[in-house]
């Protein structure tokens, strides 16, 4: 069960002032952590065949490691992992961005630093994360890869990394444009509306973590796009639950585990080609 405290962390992270929708997704929340069994997660890869070169990216008075894939030169897109951290999942989708299009240089920054957790560890290391410090990590690391080969540099995110991508498009200048998976920053930390960035963004039409990234969520996020400057696109997609991009067999038994039984090959597609689509427009030289 989710505290007290941890429901007003959870409000502070993600969502606004009004107790009726963090309230909702907080039962949605402990809900599914109640329902997920312990399970062990290995990384992607062993390290004999990892494809990642691991740096160090210094600002401010820290340094935090980072995890990079891709040809050097080539447009540059900073990967933000969902609230377990870095850990098999997100390594998937980098190196599958990678791949796409034209090729890209990931980089994930470590947010957490080198944390990684299971529900309740993960649940622990979100409610902790310094936000605005976070939104710093990401400016670090697309000037890195500015610094470094790519001309022009994206920003995308799943759930908790999916809220800080479109709080970079608001808060982070030198940002060419974003993809944002199904996750919407709270207004105490950016507003859609003042976006700098093209942005997109996908949810599933069955997400229950309700004021964050459900439908109505959604809409919300578009409504206030309407009210930027800036290129946007809000997709929906019919009988998807929430991190529904996460098909590796891994992420599917986690997902089970947390009573998200659907799996939709046909959407994944799809939202991988309307990404594709996305950056190239916006990051091709």
């Amino acid at each position: 069960m989710a505290s007290a405290a941890s429901t007003i962390l959870l409000r502070r992270a993600f969502l606004s002032s009004s107790p009726s929708p963090t309230s909702r997704f907080s039962s949605s929340l402990t809900k599914s952590c109640d329902r997920i069994t312990p399970l062990l997660f290995r990384s992607m890869a062993s390290a004999s065949s990892d494809p990642f070169q691991k740096i160090q990216i210094q600002r401010d008075d820290t340094t935090f490691d980072a995890y990079v894939v891709g040809k050097e030169g080539a447009p540059g897109i900073v990967v933000l992992q969902e609230w377990w951290g870095v850990d098999f999942e997100i390594k998937n989708h980098a190196v599958h961005i990678s791949k796409l299009g034209q090729g890209y240089r990931a980089l994930i920054p470590d947010l957490y630093r080198g944390k990684v957790g299971l529900v309740a560890e993960a649940q622990h290391l979100m409610e902790g994360l310094d936000w605005q410090g976070a939104v710093k990590d990401i400016r670090a690391s697309v000037n890195w890869l500015k610094a470094n080969g790519s001309s022009k540099v994206g920003v995308t995110g799943y759930c908790m990394g999916g809220a800080l991508s479109i709080a970079s498009a608001v808060l982070v200048p030198e940002v060419d444009a974003v993809v944002a998976f199904y996750g919407v920053p709270s207004p105490d930390l950016a507003d859609p509306a003042q976006a700098k960035a093209p942005i997109q963004a996908h949810f599933g039409e069955l997400d229950n973590f309700v004021g964050f990234s459900d439908v109505t969520a959604a809409k919300s996020l578009e409504e206030k796009l309407k009210n930027s400057s800036v290129p946007y696109e809000v997709h929906i997609y019919p009988g998807c639950a929430h991190a529904f991009m996460n098909s590796s067999p891994e992420g599917l038994k986690r997902r089970k585990s947390m009573g998200m039984n659907d799996e939709s090959p046909d959407a994944i597609n799809l939202a991988w080609s309307r990404f594709s689509s996305w950056m190239g427009r916006f990051l091709s030289s």
